[in-house]
């Protein structure tokens, strides 16, 4: 009987194994049974990293009771660019060396057991509709807000991830002709909204702010630019700093720009934002809901919720048991 699902979260700081069970309980938080993590120390090399993997997964079965004949398959979420279907990671930029590895293969061959492969965006937007904030919708739109800006899209009850695992690479879109860098772009939806968005936004901001004469608690920072953070910048926000407050402003009117886009093409019926927004959307959201009404169709926006992630800092182990269950 298949009584146990595995999930593999593959990142450029950590990687984890997740036991979980075989089907999912009524109390979703309830699927996770155990889990190893270890650092990735990338400079080792794929190889030594694949061998870490293995020995965790062969650790939390032995030490569970569990035979591979019990799994239901193993669900694998990982860094982008890469091949799905294969099950092919093909050098994500924070995995530098693991170009064009078989990972799904490589467990299929071990384990012995059905492997599934999404890029980390689409696994969390799994995670939240299976688990979170999106159970009972089957149109969702994920948006990670993190370290980048990407998107996993649910779209009439099924993933939805583009003719070669591209689509929802929403951080590209150009949302103004100038402004913060990022994926390559100034002025593009990650460069205002992401986690370095915010601190290039900021340091900017602060930098006029200052030789008009301004004011701000986060003035001695500009010595500190590593330490202009979207975090340091919400503490400031949340103190009263009129400079901060403009940067978040800022920052939720981008959103909602983005926001509006998205909800004009797809028409979904929820819309669930991570990270920063997850721990900082009370900084935005007026703006936010300023910009939508004045950019998206009516009608579509009438239907469509915007929601913070709900499964926080452990997202990504239920990103992996869901891709298994996918």
């Amino acid at each position: 009987m298949k009584k146990y699902s595995l999930g593999l979260d593959i990142g450029g700081t950590k990687c984890s194994v997740i036991l979980g069970r075989g089907e999912i309980p009524k109390e979703c938080r309830d699927i996770i049974i155990d889990k190893i993590s270890f650092p990735t120390n990338q400079p080792r090399g794929w190889k030594a990293v694949m061998i870490d993997i293995f020995t965790s997964i062969d650790t939390i079965l032995e030490r569970n009771g569990v035979s591979d004949k019990e799994l239901i398959g193993i669900g694998v979420s990982c860094g982008g660019p890469l091949d799905s279907r294969a099950g092919v990671i093909k050098c994500p930029p924070n995995l530098p060396d693991w170009d064009n590895i078989p990972i799904s293969a490589m467990l299929r061959d071990k384990y012995c057991t059905e492997v599934n492969l999404q890029n980390d965006a689409n696994a969390c937007a799994i995670a939240e509709w299976r688990f979170g904030a999106g159970k009972g919708y089957n149109n969702l739109i994920f948006l990670t807000f993190g370290t980048g800006m990407g998107a996993g899209l649910i779209l009439d009850g099924r993933l939805y991830s583009g003719t070669n695992d591209m689509a929802g690479e929403v951080g590209h879109i150009r949302l103004e002709n100038d402004g913060p860098l990022g994926y390559g772009k100034v002025g593009s939806f990650e460069g205002f909204c992401s986690g370095g968005g915010i601190s290039r936004l900021a340091t900017a901001m602060l930098k006029e702010h200052t030789e008009k004469g301004g004011k701000s608690s986060i003035s001695a920072l500009l010595d500190k630019p590593d330490e202009i953070t979207a975090k340091s910048v919400a503490l400031a926000a949340r103190e009263g700093d009129e400079l901060a407050l403009r940067v978040y402003k800022t920052c939720g009117e981008k959103l909602g720009q983005g926001l509006a886009i998205l909800i004009d093409i797809l028409n979904p019926e929820v819309i669930i934002i991570g990270s920063v927004f997850e721990r900082s959307g009370d900084l935005m959201i007026d703006s936010v809901k300023k910009t939508l009404k004045r950019e998206a169709l009516s009608y579509s926006l009438e239907c469509c919720k915007i929601l913070p992630a709900m499964l926080g800092d452990s997202i990504g182990d239920y990103a992996a048991l869901g891709v298994a269950f996918a």
